[in-house]
């Protein structure tokens, strides 16, 4: 995600995956703003001859030399009022002026640096920081501010430095016992799920509407009590999100503003189209409603047709804007001709490990639900591509080509999540073996007195766990460890946990707790087990695994014990060797009779 997830406004006005109980105001604030055309009016008409660095270890040094303060515009390619922002508000005459005399003003693609993204996350995109010479946060805006209101916030700055009331001492992160939720917080967050449903638009949130990955895939895998019908809220929620889906190029719009889904921003994220496709997969999976199997589709469609490069790796995102700061909405209502006759919306090409494994974890679960020959291949070349490109010593991976700074927790993590899906689908240990690799990475270099950071320290700064990075690593490491049977990776994932269960975290999270009960409930209970014995070039065993791989449980260990490849990984479980390929569902420590044919191991599953 997500992260580093989802990169919102109100549009850009506010991130609803981090900070959803600012919607209201953020939306008040919004509708105040003037149009962008008002804008292009009232801003200068010249040059822009603001000059624009790169963030660099040596910003506070530069500014304190020079006796600026530092500008921070934190933006993305893909984001429609970063655009105008830097159309209008940058072009602007007063504003210039300003920036010329005082500040050093940096700008900064929030994609190509993770680790700035995850520390001003909650401020969406663009992001406006001011610091003093020695680092110290003057202001912190969100969202596109015009340009007037802009000229007088610099210039109060230089008549007063002092801290704003935007900027307010951060909430320690205190781990609270041995990072378990207590019995009590569970039931607590999962009636946050239940009150803050949207019974009538479906979904969560009530300004913007975007698919929360996490709190689907939890309820998908709960059973209905009664009262907290979670299955019934998650299948509501991917049938309304479907309009989010573009119906001639296929992917999946980033979100919906207007509290329902009928207003699309049409930004399409790789971190959006990888997920999204791994929960209509597993949805497809679970309910074989064909309608997720579509959607599905359609999204491996767009990342075929846009997202893709030659050599098999894949992008970073598509703009909102085929007129970079002009909405797109006319343009998305064409068919294909009619809108390539006005040209494609630009594609970030830089390729990013971290993007790159939300892809081919994408990927894999299109395959792992359907048997699509095409789409495990395609995972098959982005991993050996990013393994080949951007590989680090020791298990990790850095971000970009050029990394000016990293390495970043979420890379190797989203390589590691991208490699134990492989394995899982492929039963090759060199997957499982390189997602071992990059976990220990990750434990290596990141490892803070309570969980994971995201990153080394920026420019000074202090660098933080991020949630949702510590989500996925708590999650794999957990698996890991039912696969190899390794305690090591059992530590690693309580320690991802101690920074989800921190009451800072939980109180922050609003809505969005869907991952800290996922990676709470796998981490307290075994994984579905399921094992096929036989060779693997014994059509009868590939049979047998495929259909392990159709089941609809998505907390699962499935193994394939091929004696030629020598002793199981893990041996809590001793498996007899019998006169032709069978299969055995575990649970509870015991294990099922043989299971001789796919359709007996389905009714089992």
């Amino acid at each position: 995600m997500n992260p580093n997830l989802a990169r919102n406004r109100i549009s850009e006005v506010i991130n609803p995956r981090i900070f959803p109980q600012a919607f209201a105001v953020a939306a008040l604030t919004f509708l105040a703003l003037p149009t962008a055309s008002t804008e292009l009016r009232a801003a200068g008409t010249g040059e822009s001859t603001i000059q624009w660095r790169e963030w660099s270890d040596h910003v506070f040094e530069d500014a304190k030399k020079e006796h600026r303060f530092v500008l921070l515009d934190l933006g993305a390619g893909w984001c429609h009022w970063c655009h105008v922002m830097e159309e209008i508000t940058y072009h602007d005459d007063a504003v210039m002026g300003l920036i010329r005399r005082k500040y050093l003003a940096v700008h900064v693609d929030a994609d190509s640096r993770p680790d700035l993204a995850n520390r001003y996350e909650d401020y969406g995109w663009p992001a406006t920081i001011v610091f003093n010479d020695h680092g110290g946060e003057i202001v912190k805006r969100r969202g596109y501010i015009p340009p007037k209101p802009m000229a007088s916030l610099l210039q109060a700055i230089i008549d007063d430095p002092s801290p704003g009331p935007s900027v307010q001492p951060e909430v320690p992160l205190e781990a609270v016992g041995q990072g378990a939720l207590t019995a009590a917080q569970r039931n607590d967050l999962r009636n946050v799920l239940v009150t803050e449903y949207d019974p009538k638009n479906l979904g969560w949130g009530t300004v913007q509407k975007f698919l929360d990955w996490e709190i689907v895939e939890y309820c998908m895998q709960q059973r209905s009590d009664g009262r907290q019908d979670f299955q019934r809220m998650a299948r509501e929620t991917l049938t309304a999100q479907l309009k989010l889906i573009d119906p001639v190029w296929g992917g999946v719009y980033q979100y919906s503003t207007d509290g329902d889904w009928d207003h699309p921003h049409f930004e399409k994220v790789m971190q959006f189209q990888g997920e999204d496709l791994r929960m209509y997969s597993q949805a497809y999976a679970k309910w074989k409603d064909p309608k997720f199997l579509a959607a599905a589709g359609n999204i491996h469609r767009f990342l075929k047709r846009f997202l893709r490069d030659a050599g098999g790796a894949f992008y970073t995102s598509q703009d909102a804007d085929v007129v970079q700061g002009e909405h797109s909405a006319a343009y998305f209502s064409l068919n294909d001709s009619e809108r390539l006759a006005k040209g494609v919306p630009r594609v970030d090409r830089h390729i990013y490990a971290r993007e790159n494994g939300w892809a081919i974890t994408g990927l894999v679960s299109y395959h792992a639900a359907t048997g699509d020959s095409e789409s495990i291949d395609e995972a098959l070349q982005a991993a050996n591509w990013v393994i080949a490109h951007r590989s680090l010593p020791g298990g990790g991976f850095r971000h970009g080509e050029t990394d000016v700074a990293g390495p970043y927790m979420g890379d190797t993590v989203s390589m590691a999540r991208a490699f134990m899906a492989l394995y899982q689908n492929l039963s090759d240990r060199i997957w499982l073996q390189r997602a071992a690799d990059a976990v220990h990475f990750v434990d290596a270099h990141f490892k803070g007195e309570v969980g994971y950071l995201s990153s080394a320290p920026i420019a000074g700064l202090k660098s933080k766990p991020q949630t949702d990075e510590n989500t996925a690593f708590a999650r794999l490491a957990n698996l890991l460890y039912h696969y190899t049977g390794t305690e090591d990776f059992q530590r690693i994932a309580k320690h991802a946990m101690r920074c989800l269960a921190a009451p800072s975290v939980i109180e922050s999270r609003g809505f969005q707790v869907g991952g800290i009960l996922l990676a709470d409930e796998e981490l307290s209970r075994e994984p579905a087990h399921i094992t096929i014995v036989g060779r693997k070039d014994d059509p009868a065993a590939v049979a047998l695994y495929e259909t392990a791989l159709r089941s609809a449980e998505t907390y699962r260990r499935i193994e394939w014990w091929d004696k030629r490849e020598g002793p199981m990984l893990n041996t809590d479980v001793t498996y007899p060797e019998l006169p032709k390929a069978c299969a055995f569902v575990c649970k509870h420590g015991t294990c099922s009779a043989p299971l001789f044919t796919p359709e007996k191991l389905a009714r089992e599953l």
